[in-house]
């Protein structure tokens, strides 16, 4: 709570809360989401516990060569993750996961996080593709709509970063001795003795959590099971848009599904207040969506996202008999 980054979060998620609201009649806005059908918000909280599990999948993929670990297994700690990032700062749910995969498994935590970043760069890439596929699409919509920022370049820029992140990690994993000769001759010219253990220690296990990127089949089920996820994450936004009164395009909900999770990179309070809002309202906006309609579906959408997940990590937490904090602070001494 001290720290600078935390409130620097919050500033930004209080500001685009302000943005994505200002102007609003907050008693229309009440009256919407008072009229809504939530029942439709069943099918689409369960295909997202199926995306949770695609996750779980997945993450079994990429922890095969550490350790094979059946994905029921898995699924309680990813559900574990989903509950940090929901209520922690700065995703400290990805270092939570892997203190509770520690503690379950012994799978270094340097190697587990390694894993975890290799998802986020293929969340990324196929985010970018969820953009790039509706690019034209957008391109008009910006000239009508004063959509912010031209989301073109931005789309090109976030596909070399992530792009270039793949291929450094393909090439670490294809050379992993030699990467860690490279990183053990930095380490000797530019860091003190008294850490150069401690740190090629680190890089060692880090590298060996990239094994996976060794096998073309298991790149190849890596990035299917992503798309895969991606999917049944916009199923649910299908799902909740049938509680509201309009309709727009599945297409539409895959652009609106990849710019918000983009932004949701941006720093924010927990649970990706505002990083999730504003960016949501304004693609629904420029589909002629009226602003009290786009923003009550994307508050409820918001709010069917956090919550069931997060009641469930807490539950698989309580089960455990895990404490979060003990656990990052055992985590980030190891790391």
């Amino acid at each position: 709570m001290k720290r600078w980054q935390f409130w620097v979060g919050v500033f930004i998620s209080l500001v685009l809360i302000w943005y994505s609201l200002r102007g609003l009649n907050i008693k229309e806005l009440a009256d919407v989401l008072a009229h809504a059908n939530y029942w439709w918000l069943v099918p689409g909280v369960a295909v997202y516990f199926v995306a949770v599990w695609a996750r779980a999948w997945r993450w079994h993929y990429l922890l095969k060569p550490l350790k094979p670990i059946q994905t029921n297994q898995l699924f309680p700690t990813v559900c574990i993750g989903y509950f940090g990032n929901n209520i922690l700062p700065a995703r400290a749910g990805e270092l939570l996961r892997a203190a509770v995969l520690k503690k379950d498994e012994e799978i270094a935590i340097s190697a587990s996080l390694a894993t975890i970043i290799i998802e986020r760069v293929f969340d990324g890439v196929v985010m970018l593709g969820f953009v790039f596929i509706n690019l034209s699409e957008l391109a008009r919509l910006t000239q009508s709509s004063g959509f912010i920022g031209d989301i073109r370049t931005l789309a090109l820029i976030g596909t070399g970063i992530f792009l270039g992140a793949l291929a450094v990690f393909l090439g670490l994993a294809m050379y992993p001795e030699r990467s860690l000769a490279l990183v053990e001759q930095i380490v000797q010219r530019l860091i003190p003795e008294k850490f150069a253990v401690k740190i090629l220690g680190l890089a060692d296990r880090f590298l060996g959590g990239l094994a996976s990127l060794r096998s073309p089949r298991t790149i190849f089920m890596v990035f299917v099971i992503s798309v895969v996820i991606w999917l049944l994450e916009t199923a649910k936004y299908w799902f909740v848009m049938h509680a509201f009164p309009f309709e727009v395009s599945f297409f539409a909900l895959m652009l609106m599904n990849g710019i918000v999770n983009l932004a949701t990179t941006i720093p924010s309070a927990p649970g990706y207040v505002g990083t999730f809002d504003a960016p949501g309202i304004a693609v629904l906006q420029a589909y002629a969506v009226p602003k009290t309609i786009a923003a009550a579906y994307t508050l409820a959408l918001h709010a069917a996202l956090w919550a069931p997940v997060t009641l469930v990590g807490g539950y698989y937490m309580l089960r455990k008999g895990i404490r979060w904090s003990e656990e990052i602070e055992r985590a980030k001494a190891e790391v």
